[in-house]
């Protein structure tokens, strides 16, 4: 098996390791199952994973293999980053679960998994395994799908699509809820990252009055925001006077401190409130010693974290109300997904490497839908 393995302390350091190279290489316990690993999404989402690793447990979902992780850089410095895709059974000592069986789910950036599934119905499943017991359920559950083979299509949209615009709905209730806190205008930063577009895509479908939708990005990806058709307006960053100083929430997708700070600062009072989502700009040292950064105004900021806000939702309305307006709000999106997603695929983990580099380093396409067949 390879595991293309990160640096927990330095997230553009890598390695592909070798940890078992067939079925026959895993030991299966009583009830454990062994996945082969068909294809995941890498998109800027999982750079957030291991750049906030440590601070919320994503290291902990997938432990690297014992054996490979003693090296130059010392015992457990190295991890792997979850990713979303499919997987299908290539051994099993479940009675419940068959070989072939395919599941939709988290998974390592890897070749296999071992899962110990509980709590199994006829369509989900959870690993059960000992390390994942206290990690947020919403990444321990899994979809099974049966054994009838997937589209490569449809597979690859759901694996970029499902766990951003799952977040993107979970915003757009959140602000609904909070009725905007009384804003004019909801302000995207980061608009032409995937889970900003899902977010715009999701307020420009809502009936009745609602806020303008502002999206701020790159120069270079101006002409593509606006041409996804959910923005009412889109303002590069160079020029953020053309913003208008009115009640504002603002959606921060991209964590970085200089753009927020001045943004911040130049909306003063108008800024009512400001969901900060991923980190696009992960790597934010330099951005924080800039003088702007020191207008955020923290006491009207925080983390959103989607996984609480589904625990939540899931309590009041039912998990199965639940489930069902976020197929809903996924099945539309991913249809107006299919009018500017252009999807690539790359073919095993030792191809990975320069992939994995351009998204860190945040040199990709923003209509690129990244899928790994490892």
């Amino acid at each position: 098996m390879a595991e293309f393995q990160t640096d927990k302390r330095d997230i553009t350091k890598t390695r592909l390791v070798s940890a078992g190279e067939s079925v026959a290489d895993f030991t299966l316990a009583d009830g454990e199952i062994l996945v082969a690993i068909e294809r995941f999404a890498f998109t800027a989402n999982n750079v957030t994973y291991g750049a906030i690793g440590e601070q919320i447990g994503y290291w902990q979902f997938f432990p690297p293999s014992e054996s490979a992780d003693s090296g130059e850089s010392g015992e457990g410095d190295w991890g792997l980053v979850p990713v979303w895709g499919f997987a299908n059974v290539v051994a099993s000592k479940n009675s419940d679960i068959e070989l072939g069986e395919r599941f939709y789910g988290y998974f390592p950036m890897a070749n296999f998994l071992q899962m110990v599934p509980t709590r199994v119905t006829d369509d989900r499943l959870v690993d059960g395994a000992a390390h994942r017991a206290e990690l947020p359920p919403v990444y321990n559950s899994y979809d099974r799908l049966g054994t009838t083979a997937g589209n490569a299509m449809a597979d690859g949209m759901r694996a970029l699509l499902n766990p951003l615009y799952g977040t993107s709905y979970c915003l757009c209730d959140a602000l609904q809820e909070q009725d905007y806190h009384g804003a004019e205008q909801v302000v995207i930063l980061s608009a032409s990252s995937k889970t900003a577009i899902g977010l715009a895509y999701g307020l420009s479908q809502l009936d009745g009055q609602r806020p303008r939708i502002v999206g701020l990005t790159s120069p270079s990806n101006v002409a593509f925001t606006q041409s996804v058709g959910s923005y009412d307006e889109v303002i590069a960053y160079d020029d953020l006077a053309a913003l208008k100083h009115a009640p504002s929430v603002l959606v921060d997708m991209s964590g970085n401190a200089s753009v927020l700070g001045a943004l911040h600062g130049a909306l003063g009072e108008n800024m009512r409130w400001c969901h900060n989502v991923g980190l696009t700009h992960w790597d934010t040292s330099e951005a924080q010693k800039d003088p702007a950064a020191a207008q955020i105004i923290r006491d009207r900021s925080a983390m959103f974290f989607a996984p609480g806000h589904i625990q939540r939702r899931a309590k009041e309305w039912g998990a199965l109300d639940f489930n069902a307006k976020v197929a809903d709000f996924l099945a539309g999106g991913m249809a107006h997904a299919q009018n500017w997603m252009d999807v690539k695929e790359t073919q095993g983990l030792e191809n990975f490497g320069s992939i994995y580099d351009a998204v860190v380093a945040g040199d990709m396409r923003a209509q690129e839908g990244l899928i790994i067949l490892p």
